[in-house]
């Protein structure tokens, strides 16, 4: 094994050791996942070829050599793979998201003003149908109620918009439904970029170790309010492109994801450090 490759195992032990640590979490075994990872390796190989303008049929004998895997275990898995559908913003996602940032429907301070459930704009009603003329105003109010992203008042005449629920905590369609696009899309950046040795998609952190649990806790709350910021500038610039886009009339290919994320925990102790082993 050459260092190139040891290197590339070190990173990919780096990806799998958090997703191990859900799956444990979760009581999910090893065999179904060992099973995707099969599929995946056949789908990443058949999609390789395509990309160099192979033919797209089952070239068995090639993607055999390419992952490892028996010939019979890749007609296997290729019998099992069907498209990957990206997740597309839901209704309830872009009226919340709209609702954050236009301002047409911000209070004086700022801040998504409370709605009338009904009548001209600005009320929920309005702005929903805005959004969409494929899912009835109540229909989308039922399942922003659902998720936790807004509130009625006592009488029900008013809408309430609920910050900081992008992400229902008690929806595991919902929270794993994120995990998987968000992750999902920041990995396939990055690893586009290793590939190609380029910096096709844009992909950087920063790092900070030494400090203190309340820095730590600090540097999440600031990140937070940079995103505020980021996502109050983003949202109406894409929507604005969006509109141009269909003035213009130019098809609609492509897809783009934003994202920003903090991460903090304990620092590991060197090993010099660790306690011995109990005898």
């Amino acid at each position: 094994m050459d260092k190139r490759d040891e290197l590339l195992l070190d990173a990919v032990e780096a990806l799998l050791v958090p997703l191990a640590r859900l799956c444990v979490a979760r009581g999910l075994p090893l065999a179904p996942v060992d099973e995707l990872l099969k599929r995946a390796f056949v789908r990443a190989a058949r999609d390789a070829r395509q990309a160099t303008g192979a033919p797209g049929g089952r070239d068995v004998s090639q993607v055999s050599i390419a992952t490892g895997l028996s010939r019979r275990e890749v007609t296997r898995l290729s019998a099992e793979i069907t498209p990957v559908q990206p997740a597309r913003p839901s209704p309830a996602g872009r009226l919340y998201a709209h609702w954050m940032t236009s301002p047409d429907y911000a209070a004086p301070d700022g801040q998504p003003m409370a709605l009338p459930r009904s009548g001209a704009a600005p009320s929920f009603e309005a702005l929903a149908q805005s959004i969409t003329r494929h899912v009835h105003p109540r229909s989308l109010l039922d399942e922003m109620l659902r998720l936790g992203l807004v509130r009625l008042s006592d009488d029900g005449l008013t809408v309430h918009f609920e910050p900081d629920r992008v992400a229902p905590t008690e929806d595991d369609a919902q929270m794993l439904g994120f995990l998987g696009a968000n992750v999902g899309d920041h990995l396939a950046a990055a690893t586009a970029n290793v590939i190609h040795r380029d910096r096709r998609h844009f992909e950087q952190a920063i790092y900070a170790d030494e400090l203190s649990v309340e820095s730590a806790h600090a540097i999440a709350d600031l990140v937070r309010q940079q995103w505020s910021r980021l996502r109050a500038e983003l949202v109406p610039g894409i929507e604005r492109l969006i509109a141009a886009d269909e003035a213009a009339g130019r098809p609609g290919r492509e897809r783009a994801r934003i994202g920003l994320f903090s991460f903090h925990e304990p620092e590991s102790e060197p090993l010099d450090e660790q306690a011995p082993p109990a005898p």
